[in-house]
């Protein structure tokens, strides 16, 4: 194909009205070349979208699995006309010998290591160095799937690091090495889930976009639906035994994926290696019976090849007056959805109704989040679809500190985090249109920092919850609530097509603010 057939429309505009758009006039846009000379999105792109997506599976398992290993197990009175000890609601409160676990004590960490009587910021430790060991790790690696060493890469270390972590927990002697131990799975982990949604995307075409996408939310779905299930099958083994089945093919997974998945070809161009761009643009094009012959030279600014720094994105987030509010209003929005995503899950121990069955409901309402979401992005506003759903979800959840019927209370409690299920999903497609692809990595990341910033505070509030339910159920639903009002803030992007630049972006919020209905 000619490289000289065009890739977009002329403006009506001059360029002395606007600079920024007379640079636009004179770059093409990486999306445009892609639709025009690489065609459709093949097998092989489709192929290696769903393998990075698989990445989600892992990234669930070790997320929720503290639900099972660190949870408080049944217990009951050795004698059973012991009244003091069958009125008793906690055990530390027994004589030691009056009571006994209904399983072994290697079950759980609580029955292991005596944590029963230990106090809620204790008992809640594990779970929270996880989540602050995705924040922290969030916050050093962030940019280093923008700038260093690209999507690929970032995600092959954070699935290692995380399955590596994983493997060891099984030798943790005390709470203190265990905890540690989650400390650095969650640190690895921080960047799994952005590196594998922003490669799985920029590696299709505009058409899939979406679509791919919604694999990452199905996945994730499974990974947390195959942790009730391994954990019923090894109810009666060690709590070990649970990090052995989710880590070893969390490993191989890793190594897999070094070797069949390809960089992002749009992170190669914006970094300037053009050649390695070229190269997997021309595999791309070949299966699908195209030949490339453009050099795609006007496609490189030197303003995308000079931001090489680690740091350089979040600078530009920083320095961009309209990146910046973006990026606190859809932050405070996930910040909220976080709480309840992360604690209804861990809360479920507070509910009377089968551990198992309860975890599985709401690993369940992963799965039909996922078509929901495929249905609001594709037809509904982004800004309305996040307002409705956090609604929803903190009046259900504060639904759930009033009811009384155990049955009801557990479908409301489902009810309550599918609507944060879906409202994540949108705010992740919502991040990707609102940022571009030069910072867009390192902006979904600080997403999910704020994200697992509310699950650091969610694993104490479900330990208070146990004992006064609106302190877990009541707080998350208020947080969700009040959090997903900022979403008013934020851009409409449905329909538009994503940016490679800030400049590029940067003329489509003056075009836009000029014109509403240019997207």
């Amino acid at each position: 194909m000619a490289d000289s057939t065009p890739l977009l429309p002329p403006y009506t505009h001059s360029e002395t009205q606007h600079p920024i758009r007379a640079k636009k006039e004179a770059s093409p846009s990486f999306d445009d070349a892609i639709e025009h000379y690489v065609g459709s999105t093949s097998l092989s792109q489709l192929f290696q979208a769903f393998f990075a997506s698989l990445a989600w599976v892992f990234d669930a398992q070790q997320t929720f699995i503290n639900v099972f290993t660190d949870a408080e197990p049944n217990w009951h009175c050795i004698r059973t006309d012991d009244l003091s000890c069958s009125s008793a609601g906690i055990p530390c409160s027994l004589p030691k010998g009056s009571w006994a676990w209904d399983l072994p004590k290697h079950t759980s960490i609580v029955s292991e290591w005596n944590l029963e009587c230990s106090g809620s910021a204790l008992a809640g430790l594990p779970a929270s160095a996880y989540f602050i060991g995705c924040l922290i790790g969030g916050l050093l690696l962030a940019t280093l799937a923008d700038s260093l060493l690209g999507r690929k890469k970032m995600l092959f270390y954070s699935c290692l690091t995380m399955s590596l972590a994983g493997t060891l927990t099984v030798i943790s002697p005390n709470i203190w090495v265990y905890s540690a131990l989650r400390f650095i799975c969650g640190f690895g982990r921080a960047t799994v889930v952005t590196c594998a949604l922003v490669l799985s995307t920029e590696i299709v075409s505009k058409k899939w976009r979406d679509g791919v996408s919604i694999i990452g939310f199905v996945c994730f779905g499974l990974g947390f639906l195959s942790l009730p299930a391994m954990a019923y099958v090894n109810r009666g083994s060690s709590w070990r035994t649970l990090y052995l089945w989710t880590s070893v093919p969390s490993f191989c997974y890793s190594i897999l994926l070094y070797f069949l998945v390809q960089e992002s070809p749009r992170w190669l161009l914006v970094r300037g290696r053009r050649e390695e761009a070229i190269h997997i643009l021309k595999n791309i094009a070949a299966s699908n019976g195209n030949v490339i012959t453009s050099s795609f030279s006007t496609l490189v600014t030197p303003e995308d090849v000079g931001n090489v720094g680690i740091f350089t994105a979040m600078k530009i987030l920083w320095e961009k007056r309209w990146a910046f509010r973006r990026l606190m209003a859809i932050m405070t929005v996930a910040f909220g959805v976080g709480m309840v995503y992360y604690g209804m899950p861990l809360n479920v121990g507070n509910l009377t109704s089968n551990i198992y069955l309860s975890v599985t409901y709401n690993a369940l309402a992963e799965l039909p989040s996922s078509l929901i979401t495929f249905f609001c992005i594709e037809n509904l506003n982004r800004k309305s679809s996040s307002l409705i759903l956090t609604t929803l979800s903190g009046m259900c959840s504060i639904l759930c500190v009033f009811m009384k019927i155990e049955g009801l209370k557990m479908a409301v409690e489902v009810v309550s985090f599918f609507s944060a299920c879906t409202a994540l999903n949108v705010a992740l497609v919502y991040s990707i249109e609102l940022f571009p692809t030069c910072v867009r990595n390192s902006a979904i990341s600080m997403v999910r920092q704020a994200l697992v910033l509310g699950g650091v505070f969610a694993p104490i509030l479900v330990v208070e919850g146990r004992k006064k339910s609106f302190l877990s159920f009541g707080v998350f639903g208020l947080v969700i609530g009040c959090c997903g009002l900022f979403a008013a803030c934020l851009p409409e992007t449905r329909g538009r097509s994503i940016c490679d630049t800030m400049e590029e972006e940067e003329y489509k919020e003056i075009s836009t603010s000029e014109n509403p209905s240019v997207v």
